[in-house]
């Protein structure tokens, strides 16, 4: 008889994410007297009465833009977890480059090309090089990996992403000894972005979006270069053609739609330290004992269970359920001062 262990971090089936829910999202807000324009970024981050309903009208002609792609499960990294349905991770999303509404990147995005692109990797690396469309689902062997996602406005997501390590990627540019930290950047085009472009849309942020990791944390196995999820290439609202996801770190960390790749000796600046560094810390390791300045972190809403009134939730992990994993690499440190 074969026996399998849930892992740690896994979910209870009645924790998964029902199939009914997110319908109408504007009509009930419309309803409700809920002003949408002009909302200050962080008003809706509980992701409690804002995360709401959206329909599946868009899900369809989404999916047929997306290439298929084939990928074996990962041998570690495919745990049982309850997933978030597919519809939901297409039309739930921050990207602020599409706006600052949840619903904003699936209808702002829907003609993002990604077709050519380019990633350029450079810094202090021995082989400087610059992967093109094709090279970036061909070079590196795919593979499915489960990982939770939290974001740090307390809502999570559990994704099947298609991807390969970040580490190897790095490799292939054969890092120089004295790199430290690995800067990453989005792609800057206001005409396809146009929250790049407009400051209401935009939330105030200082365009190109920019990230930045540790050299070790980017080694780490658990980093991921995704290209895809749920068996297709990426939807522009979720970072097409790739993005950078680091399940131990609070979603903002996870970079989308990336063309440059830098090694450093320095600490890169970041998008949301440099906009509110008091309210986000470089490191971003989700922490349920430090708060947000105004908001708890100590539990997540699972997103899409129940409705409107809903406000069942679940408690958070340390390091989003990686904490055997990762903690190592924090020894030492003081993770409230260094959050």
């Amino acid at each position: 008889m074969l026996i399998r262990k849930p892992s740690r971090w896994t979910l209870n089936e009645n924790e998964a994410t029902p199939e009914s829910v997110y319908q109408h999202r504007r009509d009930i807000l419309k309803k409700l007297g809920i002003a949408l324009v002009g909302m200050p970024i962080a008003t809706s981050a509980q992701a409690g009465v804002f995360d709401l309903f959206s329909g599946n009208k868009m899900t369809d002609s989404i999916t047929d833009l997306r290439r298929s792609l084939t990928a074996p499960e990962s041998s570690r990294y495919h745990p049982d977890l309850s997933l978030t349905p597919e519809s939901k991770i297409l039309q739930y999303n921050n990207f602020y480059e599409f706006g600052t509404d949840k619903s904003d990147p699936a209808v702002r995005a829907a003609n993002f090309k990604t077709d050519p692109w380019s990633v350029k990797i450079d810094g202090l690396v021995n082989k400087p090089i610059i992967l093109g469309y094709d090279d970036i689902f061909k070079k590196f062997p795919l593979e499915e990996r489960i990982y939770r996602l939290r974001c740090v406005e307390a809502w999570s997501m559990n994704i099947p992403w298609i991807g390969f390590s970040l580490a190897d990627l790095i490799k292939h540019a054969d890092p120089q000894s004295n790199a430290k930290y690995v800067a990453f950047e989005t792609l800057y085009d206001p005409k396809q972005m146009p929250g790049q472009a407009s400051t209401r849309i935009g939330g105030g942020i200082d365009y190109p979006y920019v990230e930045g990791l540790r050299l070790d944390e980017a080694m780490h196995p658990l980093a991921l270069i995704s290209v895809g999820l749920y068996g297709r290439t990426l939807a522009p609202q979720n970072g097409a053609p790739l993005r950078l996801v680091v399940p131990w770190k609070y979603g903002f960390k996870s970079i989308k739609s990336i063309v440059r790749i830098t090694l450093t000796d320095k600490e890169p600046p970041t998008t949301w330290n440099r906009l509110a560094p008091q309210e986000y810390g470089f490191y971003a390791n989700v922490n349920p004992k430090v708060d947000h300045p105004r908001w708890s972190q100590a539990s997540e809403r699972f997103i899409g269970e129940g409705n409107l009134f809903s406000s069942r939730r679940q408690p958070s992990l340390s390091f989003n359920g990686y904490e055997k994993d990762v903690a190592h690499l924090y020894k030492g440190m003081d993770l409230r001062k260094q959050f």
